[in-house]
């Protein structure tokens, strides 16, 4: 059991010390956490061929946002975009040289985006019109997935003599993603008719773009704060724990100034424009242990958001706790265990429940979230007396939060109530400090 506590101390001691390196180049609490772009030839024309890009987001907590995913390469040689369905480019290019039939993008670095929702049937295609939001794997599947359809000429018509485009990058919507070079893979296999007819693509490659967070944003997004039922007072979020960058142009927390301050269309791309803190987050994690039962203990959890510009859809929350195992009731979030290793259980993933509350609104009364977890003691694991009943790490939508250092954390008690329902009144809470300190 002591080795068991020391090996979470010393993680906890490598997060604090270094929050973001781990973020930076390799998710220890997903691994395999990527985006796949795979380009399959199904079929070839008379100056080129007809393509099908697919985009799978395989990142178990981090989603792409609106407004949505962009793509981007170069050309190996001239080619042209003649059509597209399910996605547009943003720059048609100079096309001056083509007569009659112009194409839809004559760029030598295209860059393609989603089509928005509703758009007519003629402009549709598998997994499109999202407006390039992609929800992670973890949340969604079905919805982690988006595709096109293109026409490319003058680029060769077969497999010897078409080349593979170059110096692909990916925003999501932001920077952040580091992509690999085209590689060729055995052609990508469909069924149909029933499953009963096997099809090959004519040449498949794929591209692999992996997330740096320190890529993404100079500095941190979100921080962890902390409180117990027996103590009154907050450990808040460090101080400038997410930059004072902003603290000369936030709005005080006045009913007055916050209205005129919100935009009528709160969107996940408006600038930020935060709520006046201490830490200067425009999310914060806070982490309550609320009750301490004879044989359970109860945590609740709040995320918080002090951003007036910014709502968030299907949100994300992923945190590393010892006792995550032995998870018996949430409440009013969505729970699922994230399981990296077989013989460890200690991850998991929240969000929201859909039309419920997988919006987080924009700062103000209602800019919040909230659930409630009842965690089971287990003597050969975790206890209260034993170990720590606050997270090791928390990431909001893929970004880990700040977190306070190990001799911030509130003290907690040892001894458990003796009855199942706890009391939160003054005289219980003196009570349970003398049977500490006796």
């Amino acid at each position: 059991m002591e080795i068991k506590r020391f090996e979470y101390l010393v993680v906890l001691f490598c997060c604090f010390i270094s929050p973001l390196t781990f973020a930076a180049a390799y998710d220890l609490l997903d691994p395999h956490g990527r985006i796949d772009i795979k380009w399959d030839v199904m079929s070839w024309t008379p100056d080129g061929y007809v393509g099908v890009v697919t985009i799978n987001n395989n990142q178990m907590y981090r989603q792409i946002t609106r407004p949505g995913w962009t793509i981007g390469w170069t050309w190996a040689k001239k080619e042209v975009i003649w059509s597209m369905v399910g996605a547009q480019a943003t720059d048609q290019g100079d096309c001056s040289k083509f007569k009659g039939n112009i194409p839809h993008c004559c760029s030598r670095n295209p860059e393609i985006v989603d089509l928005p929702p509703g758009v007519p049937i003629n402009q549709q295609f598998s997994y499109c019109c999202k407006d390039g939001e992609l929800t992670s794997r973890g949340q969604d599947p079905a919805a982690s997935v988006s595709s096109f359809q293109l026409s490319v000429g003058l680029s060769g018509t077969s497999n010897k003599t078409v080349r593979l485009p170059k110096n692909f990058y990916l925003l999501g919507p932001g920077p952040g993603y580091t992509c690999s070079d085209a590689t060729i893979v055995p052609p990508s296999t469909f069924f149909s008719s029933g499953g009963r007819r096997k099809t090959y693509a004519m040449m498949s490659w794929t591209v692999t773009c992996s997330y740096s967070q320190t890529l993404a944003s100079k500095y941190p997004k979100c921080c962890l704060s902390l409180s117990s039922f027996y103590n009154p007072m907050i450990t808040p979020c460090p101080s400038c724990a997410c930059g004072c960058q902003n603290e000369n142009n936030c709005i005080m927390n006045d009913p007055k100034f916050s209205s005129m301050a919100k935009s009528e269309t709160p969107l996940s791309y408006n600038p930020p424009l935060l709520q006046c803190t201490s830490h200067m987050c425009p999310i914060r994690v806070h982490w309550h242990v609320k009750t301490n039962y004879r044989n359970h203990w109860r945590v609740k959890i709040t995320i918080t958001n002090f951003n007036y510009q910014m709502n968030y859809t299907k949100w994300t929350l992923v945190v590393q706790h010892p006792n995550l195992r032995n998870v018996t009731d949430v409440y009013r979030f969505i729970y699922k265990p994230l399981t990296l290793y077989e013989s460890i259980n200690d991850t998991g993933m929240f969000h929201g429940i859909k039309y419920y509350n997988d919006l987080l609104p924009e700062a103000g009364p209602h800019g919040n979230v909230q659930s409630e977890l009842i965690f089971q003691k287990d003597s050969n694991t975790f206890t209260l007396e034993r170990g720590w009943v606050f997270p090791l790490q928390v990431y909001f939508n893929g970004d880990e939060c700040v977190m306070l250092p190990p001799d911030a954390y509130p003290f907690l008690p040892n001894i458990a109530h003796a009855s199942p329902i706890a009391s939160s009144t003054v005289p219980a809470v003196l009570l349970m400090i003398l049977l500490v300190f006796w």
